[in-house]
């Protein structure tokens, strides 16, 4: 969808800002050039280039001499630089005197999802006069909200998602009452042909973790290091994927089963911690749109974790609580953290997110993940919740 300009000027009074500049070289700001359409242009993109919304009055953009047209599908004026010092008089003229100016920069790098653009050019822009905020809201509301039809293809990924957690655990069900040997890697394989059953792509196979694998969040089998998947011990399924579509953003899920009959207490307990800290942050979630109040991302994080620490766990959840969804896995919208950072961002309708607790031990894990969705006055889980571990 093409940046509304007149959209992105009503935001920007709204927030007091004078203008927001994109910026972007060679790739370093991925927000920028999707803001700007160049990610679906397949045009060359070697040279720095600045395009200036201001609040009001038309656009303005800072062009390199040998890719001088690359921005020329959007509104507003032109100059050409070349040499150094015409890119610092270019820039201080696509700047205007303006103070208050936008960029995909945070305060200590407390968001990197937001702090695409570096030191050296924030730099160049305040030694002109001009005081440089986070975008970070604005990236929020042209960026990660998703359109009707992103909404669709959430739905339709995470139906299929669903679907391949539930083959997987049948499989090793199945594995089980036959006797026949499997590890995380055979699961893990043939999850992945279910992926192209299900027309989904991603950005990596899904992590099959069974027992102290498990406790280890971001754990992936691999050809060279894998285990046997035995009797008596946990499985965590983690599983994310997107339509193969333009536009289509991901869902993102957590399931965990256990390769018995009865699951031991200790397990028992971790999950239940982890559950109840889901079922606390989207009862928080919902309660706030549901009564027209601002809900913000560290607060999220907060109603989980408060949680699982009360069940004796706050050594054991060692990540934030959610992640943004977008075409990206990790998108950039708020995250569900008042742990790894402290994410003030607002949730605003239109945005995705998943909610994603874990206990974590060097003999197991848990983690149970959810994704929600943000509407005008309602937020809505987009798929079953796990209320206990699935006996395998």
């Amino acid at each position: 969808m093409p940046l509304s300009i007149p959209a992105v000027q009503s935001a920007l009074r709204e927030e007091g800002l004078d203008g927001w500049l994109l910026y972007d070289f060679h790739g370093s700001n991925p927000i920028a050039r999707r803001l700007t359409g160049l990610d679906n242009g397949g045009k060359m993109t070697t040279r720095r280039w600045y395009y200036l919304i201001p609040a009001s009055g038309e656009p303005r953009k800072l062009m390199h001499a040998i890719e001088p047209y690359n921005l020329d599908h959007l509104p507003g004026s032109k100059t050409i630089y070349s040499r150094r010092e015409s890119l610092a008089s270019g820039l201080q003229a696509v700047l205007g005197g303006l103070k208050r100016v936008a960029m995909e920069y945070s305060p200590g790098n407390a968001i990197p999802y937001i702090s695409r653009v570096d030191a050296g050019t924030v730099e160049a822009v305040r030694a002109l006069g001009a005081d440089v905020l986070s975008s970070g809201d604005l990236v929020q509301r042209f960026e990660a909200v998703w359109s009707e039809d992103a909404l669709r293809t959430h739905r339709a990924a995470a139906a299929a998602l669903y679907r391949v957690k539930d083959r997987a655990f049948a499989l090793v069900r199945d594995a089980r009452r036959s006797g026949r040997p499997l590890t995380e890697i055979d699961v893990q394989r043939a999850m992945a042909g279910w992926f192209t059953d299900e027309g989904l792509v991603t950005d990596a196979p899904p992590v099959v973790a069974a027992q102290e694998n498990a406790g280890n969040p971001h754990y992936m089998p691999t050809a060279e290091k894998h285990r046997a998947i035995g009797d008596g011990e946990v499985l965590l399924l983690d599983l994310w994927g997107k339509l193969a579509e333009g536009g289509a953003v991901f869902a993102d899920i957590t399931w965990v089963g256990f390769t018995g009959t009865s699951v031991p207490e200790k397990y028992v307990r971790a999950f239940t911690a982890a559950r109840d800290g889901r079922d606390a942050a989207i009862a928080l979630v919902r309660d706030r749109v549901a009564a027209g109040r601002d809900i913000r991302g560290f607060e999220v994080d907060r109603a989980c974790r408060e949680v699982l620490d009360r069940a004796g766990y706050a050594a054991e959840f060692i990540h934030r609580t959610g992640h943004s969804l977008g075409t990206e896995v990790h998108g950039n919208g708020v995250h569900m953290d008042d742990f790894e950072t402290h994410d003030e961002r607002r949730l605003i309708p239109g945005t995705g997110f998943t909610i994603e607790p874990g206990v974590y031990t060097g003999e197991f894990g848990v983690r149970t993940e959810i994704n929600m969705y943000v509407g005008a006055r309602e937020a809505e889980v987009t798929g079953p919740l796990q209320t206990e571990l699935v006996l395998l």
